[in-house]
C-alpha cells in the first residue's frame, strides 16, 4: 500500500512538472504558483489567520482573506479555502471576526537605546509652559542624593510662546546636582549652572566648530548648548553601563510592540563626538549579546558613522548584511546640518541631515556626482528628514532614485513656527512635500526619530494623510497629503527596501517573516477618517508578541 501511495504521489508530481516545463515562458507565473503549491502541500502550518481583511503590501495581492504560518514564515496567502489543506492536528488556527490585520511597521528611523533609556529619565514631552517645565525638574530631584545626575528630555520650546529655556529657570532648584535636558530634535539641550562648572563653561569658552554656546549679551552661557557644542558637556556625563543599556533595549522593545513595530532602523545613541563608540558598542554589547541569550524582542537594522565605512564594509564582506533573523546591516549615515527648530537647519536663503532646503541640494548634487563617477548600483541612497525643499527639488529625488526617510510628526512640531522662520512663501511650497514626492516616484520610508517624536506609526499615518496640527480646522498645506496606501507603504514595503531588508520583510508575501499587525477595526473606511485605530496584537515571526502571552510574563 505504501509504494502504491508512493508511486501516485510520484506520478501527480511528474505530471505536474511536465506541463509546467510546457508552458511557454510568458507565462512563469503559473510556474510559481504551482511550485508554491507543491512545496506547500507536503508542509503543516504552525498557524492560520482566517476571517481578516489582510492589506499585504505587496502589489500582486494587496488583499487577502487568510494566510498560513510556518516555522515563522508565510508560506501561503489568499483566500479562506486556499489555506484550509495546510489545516492539520496541531495547528493553530486565529479567526479575527473581518478585523484588518497590516504588515508589521517598520519604523525608518529611532535612537532606539537612547529612547530606552530615556524612559527611565525626566520627560518633557507635551510640556507647555515655564511652570511646569520647572515642576517636573523638581519632582525628579526630590529622590536624587546629592551629586547624581538629572537626565531628561523631549521638551520643545515652540510649545510655550518660543521663550527658550535658561539655567536660572531650575538652578534655585538643583542647587546640588547637575543637569542635562535635551531637546526634542537633539541638536540643542539645557544644562543647568552646577553641570556648566563641572564641564568648564564659563564666559570664556569659545564656540567650537559646529555648535554654538548660547550667551547673554554680557557673555554669560544661558545654559544652552547647540550641535557640537553639547559635546563639551556631554564629556562629563558618566558613561552608560552596559546593564542599563541592555535594560534600555527590553524597555524600547516593549514599546515599539504596543504600537505594532516589529522592526526598527537604529541610526545610534546620537550624541555629538561619541557616535562611533556607541553604535558599535550597542552592537556587540546589547543587540549581539541578546541575540546570543535569546532576549530580542524586535527585529533591528543598523546605521554606522561615516568615518567607520571601512570597517562596516569589512564586516559586510564577512558575515553578509544579514547578522541573524533579528539584526541586519543597512549602511552608513553623516549630518549635513541640525535642524529647524534649533535654528541649525542649512537653508539657501538662511546664513545660518539634509532638513534646510540648502543641505537637501547639497546632497542630491553629491549623489548625482557619485553614480555619475561610478556607473549605477543597488545603493539605495536616503536623505534623512528631507523637510524643507526648493521648488525642482522634490522631482530630483525621483528622477536620482534618492530615498526621502522622513517623519510625518515632525510637522506637527513646526506647523505652527515654519512661517515665522521661514516665511509664509518657503513654509507652504517646499515644506514636508510628501504627495510631491511621491508624485516623482520617489520612494517614501516614514520613521518617527523617536525619542524626538514618540514611535506611533498609525499616527504618522494619520499625520501624514490629514496634516491638521492640534487645535487646527485645516491641513497644513492640503495638496501634499497622501493617500492611506501610500502612508501603508511608506511604513511597511518601501520601509524595508530603503534598508536592504525587502528580501525578508516589508509585505505578507509567502517566503517571508511573518510579521504583522492585527487592528482594533474591521473597517477600511475607519483608516481613511480622523478615527485612529489601536493595535489590537502584534506578531512577529508568526508568534504574538503583544500582548505579551501569560507564559512570557
Amino acid at each position: 500500500m505504501a509504494m502504491k501511495n508512493l508511486l501516485i504521489f510520484l506520478s501527480a508530481l511528474l505530471a505536474a512538472l511536465l506541463a509546467v516545463f510546457l508552458i511557454p515562458t510568458t507565462t512563469t507565473e503559473r510556474w510559481w504558483s504551482l511550485k508554491s503549491r507543491l512545496s506547500s502541500s507536503l508542509e503543516v502550518a504552525d498557524l492560520v489567520v482566517t476571517n481578516a481583511v489582510i492589506y499585504t503590501s505587496d502589489f500582486s495581492l494587496p488583499f487577502a482573506q487568510a494566510m498560513a504560518i510556518r516555522n515563522g514564515r508565510l508560506i501561503r496567502i489568499g483566500t479562506h479555502s486556499s489555506v484550509q489543506d495546510l489545516l492539520r492536528h496541531g495547528t493553530k488556527e486565529i479567526n479575527l471576526n473581518g478585523k484588518i490585520v497590516v504588515p508589521g511597521f517598520i519604523d525608518s528611523r529611532v535612537h532606539f537605546i537612547s529612547g530606552g533609556l530615556q524612559m527611565a529619565q525626566v520627560e518633557l514631552y507635551g510640556v507647555n509652559s515655564k511652570d511646569e517645565f520647572i515642576r517636573r525638574i523638581k519632582e525628579a530631584v526630590r529622590d536624587k542624593q546629592p551629586g547624581s545626575w538629572i537626565l531628561g528630555g523631549g521638551w520643545n520650546n515652540d510649545q510655550w510662546g518660543g521663550d527658550l529655556p535658561i539655567a536660572r529657570w531650575i538652578d534655585e532648584i538643583t542647587p546640588n546636582n547637575p543637569v542635562w535636558l535635551s531637546r526634542m530634535d537633539g541638536h540643542m539641550g539645557l544644562a543647568n549652572s552646577f553641570s556648566l562648572t563641572m564641564a568648564g563653561i564659563t564666559n570664556y569658552t569659545q564656540d567650537p566648530v559646529g555648535g554654538t554656546v548660547v550667551k547673554t549679551a554680557d557673555g554669560e552661557p544661558t545654559g544652552l548648548l547647540i550641535d557640537s557644542a553639547m559635546k563639551l558637556l556631554l564629556s562629563v556625563i558618566p558613561e552608560v553601563s552596559v546593564d542599563d543599556r541592555r535594560d534600555a533595549l527590553v524597555r524600547a522593545s516593549k514599546f515599539a510592540l504596543t504600537r505594532g513595530v516589529t522592526t526598527v532602523v537604529d541610526f545610534g545613541r546620537y550624541f555629538p563626538g561619541a557616535e562611533v563608540k556607541n553604535v558599535w558598542d550597542d552592537l556587540s554589547d546589547v543587540y549581539q549579546w541578546a541575540d546570543f541569550k535569546g532576549k530580542m524582542l524586535i527585529r533591528v537594522c543598523l546605521f554606522f558613522p561615516m568615518e567607520t565605512w571601512s570597517r562596516l564594509l569589512d564586516l559586510i564582506n564577512r558575515t553578509g548584511r544579514v547578522l541573524s533573523q533579528w539584526i541586519y546591516l543597512a549602511g552608513v549615515k553623516t549630518f549635513s546640518d541640525g535642524s529647524l527648530g534649533s535654528n541649525s537647519a542649512l537653508f539657501h536663503e538662511v546664513a545660518v541631515h539634509a532638513i534646510g532646503d540648502r543641505a537637501n541640494d547639497m546632497i542630491l548634487d553629491l549623489y548625482e556626482s557619485v553614480a555619475s563617477s561610478n556607473g549605477r548600483r543597488d545603493r539605495r541612497f536616503r536623505v534623512e528628514h528631507a523637510q524643507h525643499l526648493v521648488p525642482g527639488t522634490a522631482a530630483r529625488f525621483g528622477e536620482q532614485r534618492i530615498i526621502a526617510s522622513v517623519q510625518p510628526d515632525h510637522l506637527l512640531d513646526d506647523a505652527g513656527s515654519a512661517e515665522k522662520k521661514l516665511g509664509l512663501e518657503r513654509a507652504v511650497t517646499g515644506s514636508y512635500m510628501f504627495g510631491s514626492l511621491l508624485a516623482g516616484n520617489t520612494i517614501l520610508a516614514f520613521g518617527s526619530d523617536w525619542p524626538v517624536e514618540k514611535i506611533n506609526p498609525l499616527g504618522a499615518i494619520k499625520t501624514a494623510m490629514k496634516r491638521t496640527p492640534p487645535g487646527w480646522e485645516d491641513p497644513w498645506i492640503p495638496s501634499e497629503c497622501v493617500t492611506l496606501t501610500d502612508a501603508l507603504k511608506a511604513s511597511t514595503i518601501s520601509a524595508a527596501y530603503a534598508s536592504f531588508l525587502d528580501n525578508d520583510l516589508g509585505s505578507l508575501s509567502p517566503g517571508k517573516f511573518a510579521d504583522f499587525v492585527v487592528l482594533s477595526t474591521n473597517s477600511w473606511n475607519e483608516l481613511e477618517t480622523d478615527i485612529a485605530p489601536s493595535v489590537e496584537a502584534t506578531y512577529v515571526g508568526g508568534i504574538q508578541a503583544y500582548p505579551a502571552l501569560e507564559s512570557d510574563i
